[in-house]
Formats: structure tokens, C-alpha cells, sequence
């Protein structure tokens, strides 16, 4: 019997689904899991929300997507995650947040920095010897 595998870029979108719909639903719970204090920042179910709704937005487009359009939207992710990345590089040196919560935010972007890149060029492979 053949193990289930999980494509990287649609194991992303079911990711980015998830957590947008916990930030969405539950923006302070979703700030706590992710080590962020959001009794210091009110504002931040605010902005919990519209973090929500668009990881939900680029996840699902993906999900259903095909072809040249999911390759690029997989880039879209890229960058965004590599945004978020360089974003917690730079909260870490201000010391904005806490040393476990960077290290979890750095982690998460890295490891779907890392997804995105390998899921494109495992494509291009593909489609080379195609």
C-alpha cells in the first residue's frame, strides 16, 4: 500500500488556510500560540484579522490553481514569506518580541520559504523531463 504524500505547495495552502482562519476566528488565541502578547497590543486582533483573511485569500487561490498560475502564485507566497522572515529578523534585533516568539515566527516563514523554493524547482525538474 502506497503512503499518502502530501505536495509542498499544497501542504502551504492547507497551512496558510489554517492559520487564517485561526487568526480570523481567534485572532488574540492565534497571537498567544504564536508567542506574540496580544494584551500589550490591543490593536493586534485588528491586525490578527487582516493577516487572517488574506492567508485564507492566497492560500485557497493556490490550493486551486494549475499550472503556470500555481507556479506563480507559489512565488507570491515566497516573497510574502520571505517578507515575514526579514520582518522577524528585524522584531528580533529591535527586541520587539520575545526570543521564543521570533524564533517560532523566523522558523515558520523559513520552513515555508524553504517548501516554496523546493516546490518550485522539483516543478521545474517535472516539467523539464516532461
Amino acid at each position: 500500500m502506497a503512503a499518502f504524500q502530501l505536495d509542498p505547495v499544497t501542504g502551504l495552502s492547507l497551512g496558510r488556510i489554517a492559520i487564517g482562519v485561526g487568526a480570523l476566528a481567534a485572532p488574540s488565541t492565534t497571537a498567544r500560540v504564536l508567542g506574540l502578547d496580544p494584551a500589550a497590543n490591543p490593536q493586534l486582533d485588528y491586525m490578527g484579522r487582516m493577516f487572517g483573511a488574506r492567508e485564507i485569500a492566497l492560500g485557497a487561490v493556490t490550493l486551486v490553481s494549475r499550472g503556470a498560475l500555481r507556479r506563480n502564485l507559489t512565488a507570491v507566497g515566497i516573497a510574502v514569506d520571505g517578507a515575514d522572515l526579514a520582518n522577524g529578523v528585524i522584531e528580533l534585533g529591535q527586541k520587539n518580541v520575545s526570543k521564543l516568539a521570533s524564533g517560532m515566527l523566523i522558523g515558520a516563514a523559513a520552513g515555508a520559504v524553504g517548501s516554496g523554493v523546493l516546490a518550485l524547482v522539483r516543478g521545474r525538474g517535472r516539467a523539464k523531463a516532461a
